[in-house]
């Protein structure tokens, strides 16, 4: 079983496709810890109505980056996390957190990465003009947006499209997709191995 701790800042959609995943016994995990930045976040009631633990830390509170991290770290360890999944959370992490949960933070990321990294990547893709956009998971490295590659889903960009109907549609391939590679991970079928031209480390997964 996945024993795994949440970060989010928002909505929290990407964590309510995760939580149903588990109750329909789709994905052998479970949710420890669910954080937010933000007490308001939506993401924590819908933790709090499936039974999951929740808390808010506010990184205003702190005097640096990485002792915001550290409270995160402890917050997720006493819960008994040893995964990390970063739901639409907006705070890039710093060594301390990185080097707590090495190669076991996994992020969603809305656009085919290394495509439109960073911020707002529905609104680069339409400025850039693609035809298709689509979603990543992908571990968390020092990077933005540059870790190893999980897995993908494409998203026809239609000729109509704006931000808002984009990224609705790169939304709902994310619940699927996150449910996906998560499920892999609790099979044991994702490694991490050195790339073809020895520069970068690329993920695996493994056939059933």
């Amino acid at each position: 079983m996945l024993a795994l701790g949440v970060l989010v800042s928002g909505n929290g959609t990407n964590l309510q496709a995760v939580l149903d995943a588990i109750q329909r016994r789709e994905l052998d995990a479970e949710v420890r810890m669910v954080i937010s930045n933000q007490p308001d976040a939506k993401a924590l009631a819908r933790a709090e109505s499936a039974g999951v633990p929740t808390c808010s830390v506010r990184h205003g509170e702190f005097a640096s980056r990485e002792e915001f991290d550290h409270e995160l770290v402890r917050r997720l360890q006493a819960a008994g996390a040893e995964w990390v999944l970063l739901a639409g959370f907006m705070r890039v992490l710093t060594p301390v957190f990185l080097g707590a949960f090495r190669d076991r933070i996994v992020n969603i990321h809305p656009a085919l990465l290394p495509a439109f990294p960073g911020v707002r990547a529905q609104a680069q893709a339409l400025a850039y003009g693609v035809k298709v956009a689509g979603c990543t998971v992908h571990f968390v490295d020092e990077g933005v947006d540059a870790g190893p590659v999980i897995a993908q889903r494409a998203v026809d960009v239609l000729a109509d499209d704006g931000v808002e109907s984009l990224s609705a549609r790169i939304l709902e391939a994310e619940h699927q997709l996150v449910v996906e590679a998560l499920s892999w991970i609790a099979q044991g079928r994702v490694e991490l191995v050195q790339g073809s031209d020895g520069s970068r480390r690329v993920a695996r997964v493994r056939a059933s």
